[in-house]
């Protein structure tokens, strides 16, 4: 993909940008990258939310960016784009019904992708999905997820102390009753953002068009199970039994949506799904039990209608080890802030640990020079410096930055492919087994 002077032409096409997600990977400018811009998207709010979002982008005082888009608008933007191929990556984040559809046909246009997550939201899509990766792979293109949380400060350290076991000591497997690794999350339909309500789209309430959470957020999380618990390898699906899968729907009732969604009412698509007191169940949660040979994780998403007064999402992560535990806190006592902390395993040495933290620290301070451990309970707390939590939006250009790395090589590593294959074969397979059970 190389020019003559060596350079990496990449051009970006944004499809049906439904979420603002898609317009977070334009808040960076990347030297590798034309500022021309192509979107192709439906005529409505969310396609002129992106492009005055990325147009603020441009016009702010740090750090302008300097995106030239060039929008084209009507029901058949996917058959234009394809026709036209103005780019070589196509950046897809929105209304995951067509998502997979999106991802297949452009590679078999020949073009990359750069996806938010889910690429699949059922076990249908995902057999599509697996046979993008084939065509990709047949035509050295390349297909990633944008798994943000890769990038989060916490989430990298616990990762770190993960593989060093003066430390951790061993890793322990667990069972189903107590897991190895552990990671829950708890999020919140109604937010405000700079003092003003979130609107979601109405089709975001549509499981057949969102996705349930067991395959949405949880996306994230498999993710790290396999990046964590076995760093740099490929885990392939004979390696992975999903062991048990429950879901549960958040009751909305009609004022809670309006509060959402900005509309009065809910739409003709909706009603079919309300209960006998006029009330959405909207199933975004989800728990998965499952075993990548001897290792048990459990993943648990949650979504209720609103944090409390002061409150924010919630998230807590922990790896155990026959020495320590690395556990990730973000809950009220942290202020909702990730947290990470090391507690002392039953029957370990302490002074042993500590010593073994410090030789950690160490270790590290070239790669993250100020960290520093303080006393917390039942062991200590990683003190990370501020300039390192960078937030949630910023990951986004470093996921794009990754990616464009892989572009200019050509090529990623196999495990990421497999293991974005499997990930996705965990998710839409526990979606079955949860709905199976629950019928």
């Amino acid at each position: 993909m190389k020019d003559s002077q060596g350079a990496l032409p990449v051009r970006l096409v944004i499809l049906n940008p439904g979420h603002f997600h898609a317009t977070l990977v334009l808040k960076t400018s990347y030297d590798q990258v034309s500022p021309e811009v192509h979107v192709f998207a439906p005529d409505g709010p969310e396609v002129r939310d992106h492009v005055q979002r990325v147009e603020g982008f441009n016009r702010r005082q740090q750090d302008p960016t300097r995106w030239s888009q060039e929008v084209y608008k009507g029901p058949d933007y996917l058959e234009r784009m394809l026709r036209r191929r103005p780019g070589n990556v196509v950046v897809v984040a929105g209304n995951n019904r067509r998502k997979t559809q999106y991802i297949h046909e452009s590679v078999q246009s020949g073009l990359n992708v750069l996806s938010d997550k889910p690429m699949c939201i059922s076990h249908e899509a995902w057999k599509v999905l697996e046979r993008a990766f084939s065509t990709a792979e047949e035509k050295g293109l390349l297909i990633y997820d944008i798994m943000t949380e890769r990038f989060e400060i916490t989430t990298i350290l616990q990762r770190e102390l993960a593989r060093c076991p003066h430390v951790i000591g061993a890793p322990v497997g667990g069972d189903s009753r107590d897991p190895g690794i552990v990671k829950d999350s708890v999020h919140h339909l109604f937010k405000e953002v700079a003092g003003q309500a979130l609107i979601r789209p109405e089709w975001y309430f549509d499981v057949e068009q969102q996705g349930e959470g067991i395959v949405d957020v949880s996306t994230h999380l498999v993710d790290l199970v396999f990046w964590q618990g076995f760093p740099g390898e490929a885990v392939d699906r004979s390696r992975i039994e999903v062991l048990a899968a429950r879901h549960w729907p958040t009751v909305l009732s009609r004022e809670q949506y309006g509060q959402i969604t900005g509309k009065e009412n809910f739409p003709p698509f909706l009603r079919k799904n309300l209960d006998r007191d006029g009330r959405l169940p909207y199933f975004c949660n989800g728990e998965i039990l499952l075993r990548v040979d001897g290792l048990h994780a459990r993943i648990s998403v949650a979504w209720d209608f609103q944090a409390p007064r002061g409150g924010g999402d919630t998230h807590f992560s922990v790896i155990r080890g026959t020495r320590a535990h690395l556990c990730i806190l973000q809950g009220k006592e942290q202020g909702y802030r990730p947290e990470l902390s090391v507690r002392l395993a039953s029957g370990a040495d302490s002074g042993k640990l500590e010593q073994g933290l410090r030789r950690f620290i160490e270790e590290i301070s070239d790669r993250y020079p100020g960290l520093a451990l303080e006393p917390a309970e039942s062991g200590w707390q990683v003190s990370i410096p501020d300039r390192y939590r960078v937030g949630h939006e910023a990951h986004f250009g470093q996921v794009t930055s990754k990616y464009l790395g892989f572009l200019e090589s050509g090529s990623m590593p196999r495990w990421e492919i497999t293991n974005m294959i499997s990930k996705y074969y965990v998710t839409t397979r526990a979606l079955e087994m949860a709905r199976a059970d629950s019928s």
